[in-house]
């Protein structure tokens, strides 16, 4: 069995939620009673906001390499980054990591490529609706991406980095994120949404259908990384 290295902490909230899923997506495949080796590296969220806000990409890349070397160091195998923001540097992450990586956008996309799915809503941060990052990667695949508003983005992002990323999970916010992608639907037609911040499926996750699919970027990325881990 391969040891999976996490890189956690961007936030806090989603990196607990990995881990847990991590345990029980790892015992539904191996039922001898075992546990899954894994290693978080939990790394200051703040930090990571800081450069990303300032475009300060080579000193993201920079930084998270360094932390992807001490999960080499301490003995995974591969890593991932548990959050969707940091993929805006990914590919020169990659290209610069001691150890293999697993992307959150690429696991997404094959999971909508497995659904049929050709047209999706994003949902995420600013940086994460407004990048490149995932549209390039579906694009590759023949698929087109639609993201909020203006105003709904920034609604968006406010209660993710004010709220979500903190723990709080209001109702309110909840009814105001599904009506967001109610309107989406009805404007871009839709035919699944992404849930790209890790933190979105913790107050979506249980959410009515919305007549259309929910892509839980955790989930999806986590089922991944325990069939990596088992190959």
């Amino acid at each position: 069995m391969k040891t999976l290295g996490i890189i956690g902490g961007i936030g806090p909230e989603s990196t607990m939620d990995y881990y847990r899923q991590i345990i029980a997506a790892y015992r539904e495949q191996r039922q001898d009673g075992s546990y899954p080796a894994i290693i978080i590296n939990s790394i200051d969220l703040n930090k990571i906001r800081d450069l990303v806000t300032a475009n300060a990409l080579a000193d993201l890349t920079a930084h998270l390499v360094a932390e992807v070397q001490r999960l080499a160091r301490a003995g995974a195998d591969f890593g991932l980054l548990a959050a969707n923001t940091p993929h805006i540097v990914f590919d020169d992450l990659h290209r610069h990591s001691p150890i293999p990586l697993l992307s959150i956008v690429q696991a997404t996309c094959d999971a909508a490529k497995v659904r049929g799915l050709r047209r999706l809503g994003l949902l995420g941060t600013r940086f994460t609706m407004q990048g490149r990052f995932f549209p390039d990667v579906f694009a590759r695949a023949g698929m087109t991406l639609a993201v909020p508003t203006a105003d709904e983005q920034d609604y968006v992002h406010d209660k993710y980095m004010d709220e979500l990323v903190n723990g709080i999970f209001l109702p309110e916010t909840r009814e105001r994120l599904l009506e967001i992608i109610d309107r989406l639907k009805e404007r871009e037609d839709i035919q699944g949404v992404i849930l790209g911040g890790t933190e979105l499926p913790l107050i979506l996750r249980d959410a009515a259908s919305r007549d259309i699919p929910f892509l839980d970027t955790t989930q999806i990325h986590v089922r991944a990384a325990v069939a990596r881990m088992l190959c």
